[in-house]
Protein backbone atom coordinates (compact mmCIF):
# COMPACT_ATOMS: atom_id res chain seq x y z
CA UNK A 1 0.00 0.00 0.00
CA UNK A 2 1.81 3.13 -0.95
CA UNK A 3 1.65 6.70 1.02
CA UNK A 4 -1.24 8.12 -1.71
CA UNK A 5 -3.45 4.89 -0.40
CA UNK A 6 -3.29 4.85 3.14
CA UNK A 7 -3.85 8.97 3.30
CA UNK A 8 -6.67 8.10 0.80
CA UNK A 9 -8.03 5.27 3.55
CA UNK A 10 -7.38 7.77 6.64
CA UNK A 11 -9.50 10.16 4.95
CA UNK A 12 -12.11 7.29 4.32
CA UNK A 13 -12.47 6.37 8.23
CA UNK A 14 -12.35 9.61 9.45
CA UNK A 15 -14.81 10.70 7.57
CA UNK A 16 -16.77 7.69 8.02
CA UNK A 17 -16.21 8.75 11.82
CA UNK A 18 -17.14 12.15 11.55
CA UNK A 19 -20.93 10.84 9.51
CA UNK A 20 -21.47 8.70 12.12
CA UNK A 21 -20.82 10.40 15.08
CA UNK A 22 -23.02 13.53 13.76
CA UNK A 23 -25.53 10.84 13.12
CA UNK A 24 -25.50 9.69 17.14
CA UNK A 25 -26.32 13.46 17.90
CA UNK A 26 -29.12 13.68 15.45
CA UNK A 27 -30.72 10.60 16.97
CA UNK A 28 -29.38 11.87 20.67
CA UNK A 29 -31.96 15.40 19.88
CA UNK A 30 -34.76 13.10 18.95
CA UNK A 31 -34.29 11.24 21.80
CA UNK A 32 -35.90 14.97 23.90
CA UNK A 33 -39.14 14.08 21.97
CA UNK A 34 -41.76 11.77 23.24
CA UNK A 35 -45.03 10.36 22.00
CA UNK A 36 -48.06 9.39 23.55
CA UNK A 37 -50.97 7.21 22.72
CA UNK A 38 -52.40 7.81 26.08
CA UNK A 39 -54.36 10.63 27.17
CA UNK A 40 -57.98 11.69 27.71
CA UNK A 41 -60.46 14.88 27.07
CA UNK A 42 -63.41 15.18 28.12
CA UNK A 43 -65.59 18.43 26.74
CA UNK A 44 -68.42 19.72 29.11
CA UNK A 45 -71.51 21.91 28.03
CA UNK A 46 -73.35 23.29 30.85
CA UNK A 47 -76.66 25.11 30.13
CA UNK A 48 -80.15 25.57 33.13
CA UNK A 49 -81.57 22.51 30.61
CA UNK A 50 -78.91 20.40 30.50
CA UNK A 51 -75.03 19.31 30.92
CA UNK A 52 -73.86 17.23 28.35
CA UNK A 53 -69.90 15.60 28.65
CA UNK A 54 -68.38 13.62 26.13
CA UNK A 55 -64.88 11.47 26.74
CA UNK A 56 -62.26 10.25 24.22
CA UNK A 57 -59.21 8.53 24.87
CA UNK A 58 -58.07 8.13 20.96
CA UNK A 59 -55.80 11.03 20.75
CA UNK A 60 -52.31 11.29 20.15
CA UNK A 61 -49.89 13.49 21.28
CA UNK A 62 -45.72 14.38 20.98
CA UNK A 63 -44.13 16.66 23.65
CA UNK A 64 -39.94 17.69 22.58
CA UNK A 65 -38.62 18.13 25.98
CA UNK A 66 -36.11 20.99 24.72
CA UNK A 67 -38.02 23.08 21.96
CA UNK A 68 -41.25 22.81 24.57
CA UNK A 69 -43.30 22.05 21.08
CA UNK A 70 -46.84 20.45 22.32
CA UNK A 71 -49.13 18.73 19.40
CA UNK A 72 -52.38 17.13 20.38
CA UNK A 73 -54.33 14.99 17.40
CA UNK A 74 -58.19 14.12 18.19
CA UNK A 75 -59.83 11.63 16.16
CA UNK A 76 -63.46 13.37 15.98
CA UNK A 77 -65.37 10.64 15.86
CA UNK A 78 -64.22 8.80 18.77
CA UNK A 79 -65.69 11.18 21.46
CA UNK A 80 -68.12 9.21 23.16
CA UNK A 81 -72.01 10.25 24.76
CA UNK A 82 -74.17 9.17 27.12
CA UNK A 83 -76.88 8.20 24.77
CA UNK A 84 -77.10 7.82 20.51
CA UNK A 85 -79.09 11.03 19.88
CA UNK A 86 -76.50 13.08 21.72
CA UNK A 87 -73.85 11.00 19.48
CA UNK A 88 -75.98 11.33 16.37
CA UNK A 89 -76.25 15.47 16.85
CA UNK A 90 -72.55 15.73 17.27
CA UNK A 91 -71.26 14.33 14.36
CA UNK A 92 -74.11 15.32 12.81
CA UNK A 93 -73.29 18.02 8.75
CA UNK A 94 -75.55 20.50 11.17
CA UNK A 95 -72.84 20.67 13.99
CA UNK A 96 -69.46 19.23 13.77
CA UNK A 97 -70.00 17.47 10.70
CA UNK A 98 -67.16 14.99 11.89
CA UNK A 99 -66.79 13.11 8.24
CA UNK A 100 -65.80 16.50 6.37
CA UNK A 101 -63.68 17.42 9.64
CA UNK A 102 -62.43 13.84 10.97
CA UNK A 103 -59.88 15.66 13.13
CA UNK A 104 -59.09 18.51 15.35
CA UNK A 105 -55.65 19.44 15.78
CA UNK A 106 -53.84 21.83 19.02
CA UNK A 107 -50.13 22.77 17.86
CA UNK A 108 -48.06 24.88 20.28
CA UNK A 109 -45.43 25.72 22.20
CA UNK A 110 -44.46 25.51 26.34
CA UNK A 111 -43.39 29.36 26.20
CA UNK A 112 -41.46 29.30 29.79
CA UNK A 113 -39.79 26.16 28.86
CA UNK A 114 -37.42 27.23 31.55
CA UNK A 115 -39.77 26.93 34.34
CA UNK A 116 -40.35 23.08 33.97
CA UNK A 117 -37.73 20.62 34.75
CA UNK A 118 -38.14 17.33 32.67
CA UNK A 119 -35.10 15.82 34.57
CA UNK A 120 -36.69 16.75 38.09
CA UNK A 121 -39.83 15.21 40.20
CA UNK A 122 -42.04 17.65 40.73
CA UNK A 123 -45.26 20.10 39.31
CA UNK A 124 -44.72 22.91 37.35
CA UNK A 125 -47.04 25.30 36.08
CA UNK A 126 -46.61 26.10 32.50
CA UNK A 127 -47.90 28.41 29.45
CA UNK A 128 -48.66 27.27 26.25
CA UNK A 129 -49.04 29.04 23.08
CA UNK A 130 -50.30 27.61 19.78
CA UNK A 131 -52.94 27.19 17.39
CA UNK A 132 -56.18 25.56 17.54
CA UNK A 133 -57.90 23.76 14.38
CA UNK A 134 -61.63 22.61 15.17
CA UNK A 135 -64.05 22.30 12.37
CA UNK A 136 -61.96 23.49 9.71
CA UNK A 137 -61.03 26.95 11.34
CA UNK A 138 -57.93 27.52 12.77
CA UNK A 139 -57.43 30.29 15.82
CA UNK A 140 -54.38 31.12 17.74
CA UNK A 141 -54.93 30.00 21.77
CA UNK A 142 -53.09 30.30 24.42
CA UNK A 143 -53.67 27.52 27.00
CA UNK A 144 -52.46 26.89 30.89
CA UNK A 145 -51.69 23.33 32.12
CA UNK A 146 -49.66 21.38 34.81
CA UNK A 147 -47.22 19.30 33.64
CA UNK A 148 -46.49 16.93 36.50
CA UNK A 149 -42.97 14.53 36.38
CA UNK A 150 -43.05 11.61 38.47
CA UNK A 151 -40.30 8.14 38.01
CA UNK A 152 -39.82 9.18 34.48
CA UNK A 153 -43.65 10.09 33.53
CA UNK A 154 -44.82 13.13 32.48
CA UNK A 155 -48.51 13.82 32.72
CA UNK A 156 -49.65 17.51 30.89
CA UNK A 157 -52.89 18.22 32.71
CA UNK A 158 -54.87 21.72 31.10
CA UNK A 159 -58.65 23.09 31.51
CA UNK A 160 -59.64 25.57 28.90
CA UNK A 161 -62.83 27.49 27.20
CA UNK A 162 -63.77 26.86 23.47
CA UNK A 163 -66.45 29.30 22.24
CA UNK A 164 -67.99 27.20 19.64
CA UNK A 165 -68.97 30.19 17.06
CA UNK A 166 -65.05 30.98 16.79
CA UNK A 167 -64.67 27.80 15.11
CA UNK A 168 -68.21 28.00 12.74
CA UNK A 169 -70.36 25.42 15.40
CA UNK A 170 -73.58 25.73 15.89
CA UNK A 171 -77.09 24.53 15.63
CA UNK A 172 -79.42 27.12 13.53
CA UNK A 173 -82.49 25.93 15.52
CA UNK A 174 -84.33 23.55 17.36
CA UNK A 175 -84.06 21.82 20.73
CA UNK A 176 -80.50 20.94 19.86
CA UNK A 177 -79.60 25.16 19.96
CA UNK A 178 -80.95 25.10 23.48
CA UNK A 179 -79.39 22.45 25.02
CA UNK A 180 -76.02 23.27 24.11
CA UNK A 181 -73.64 25.94 25.50
CA UNK A 182 -71.61 28.49 23.92
CA UNK A 183 -68.79 28.31 25.33
CA UNK A 184 -67.73 24.60 26.09
CA UNK A 185 -64.88 23.15 29.05
CA UNK A 186 -62.78 21.39 27.53
CA UNK A 187 -60.27 19.06 29.86
CA UNK A 188 -57.36 17.70 28.87
CA UNK A 189 -55.10 14.80 30.76
CA UNK A 190 -52.17 12.99 28.58
CA UNK A 191 -49.49 10.85 29.64
CA UNK A 192 -46.08 10.77 28.55
CA UNK A 193 -42.91 8.00 29.05
CA UNK A 194 -39.49 8.80 28.68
Amino acid sequence: MNISTKFNTRKTILALAVLIGSMGVSFGQSESKIVSEKGHIEFLSKTSIEDISAHNSKIKSSLDMTSGAVIISVPMQSYKFENATMQKHYNSPKFLDTKQFPKSKFKGTITNLDAVDFSKDGSYKAEIKGELTLHGVTKPVTENATITVKGGNITLDSKMQITLADYKIAFEKGKPSKNIAKTIDVTTKIEFTK
